[in-house]
């Protein structure tokens, strides 16, 4: 079974994993299946070869495809589910609930990273960042954010006063892949008094690190007000 023809070559790799994806929800790629190999498949879509190699690694990662030395790549067969958390921008987050957005810068240094957040972002210098971000006049998550300045040096002169890192970042510094770890964390003092609550009380912490390919882009920890509630999708 072949493929029905596309108008136009996909964009990037994200575009040539999306075209996989659509082909093996369509079934003209079934669990078990050989696909076409990597030459084959790029000269087919009008994209280089290492664009369709860094697609395929993708889903390999995530479960989606089986790759292997001589005997090329098929479509798993039991497919491994994943929870997938977006990363959104906090001020879009709050007005789409109908309520008016604030943001407030608590804290911009340039400093060496701790060896705590050194295990996640590396030991270049870096930029730190606690800002408090609000719904209405209820606080509703302190950012606290570490950027790393060899992979992104630009951010040591913006001003983030003005717009919040977690709306600059997502706008301007691509990412490839991130880690994120969900606890119940002790809130630390500054983030617990912008939050409006004891210091050391167990609140929601989302940390995630982000990178372009290997380099680390930034290490953010997000303390949540209490009853703070995260959703994600379960994807194959």
């Amino acid at each position: 079974m072949t493929a029905p023809a596309r108008p136009q070559a996909p964009q990037g790799w994200r575009g040539v994993r999306s075209e996989v994806l659509r082909r093996i929800r369509a079934r003209v790629w079934a669990p078990g299946d050989p696909i076409p190999n990597e030459a084959d498949l790029a000269a087919e879509l009008g994209v280089a070869r290492t664009t369709v190699n860094r697609a395929l690694r993708e889903l390999a990662t995530a479960g989606i495809l089986e790759r292997r030395r001589r005997s090329g790549t098929r479509v798993a067969r039991h497919p491994v589910g994943r929870a997938v958390v977006e990363i959104p921008v906090l001020r879009q987050e709050i007005e789409a609930q109908g309520l008016p957005y604030a943001y407030r810068l608590l804290r911009a240094v340039r400093t060496p990273p701790p060896p705590s957040i050194v295990a996640h972002l590396s030991d270049d210098p870096a930029l730190h960042l606690v800002a408090l971000h609000s719904a209405g006049r209820v606080p509703y998550v302190v950012e606290d954010r570490w950027i790393n300045l060899t992979t992104v040096p630009e951010a040591e002169t913006q001003d983030f006063g003005a717009i919040s890192a977690n709306e600059w970042l997502l706008g301007r510094v691509p990412f490839t892949r991130g880690e994120i770890a969900i606890s119940a964390l002790p809130c630390m003092m500054l983030a617990a008094q912008a939050l409006k609550i004891p210091a050391g009380r167990e609140v929601l912490a989302l940390d995630r690190t982000t990178f372009d390919d290997r380099r680390p882009v930034t290490f953010v920890r997000l303390w949540f007000r209490p009853g703070h509630r995260i959703e994600s999708a379960l994807m194959l």
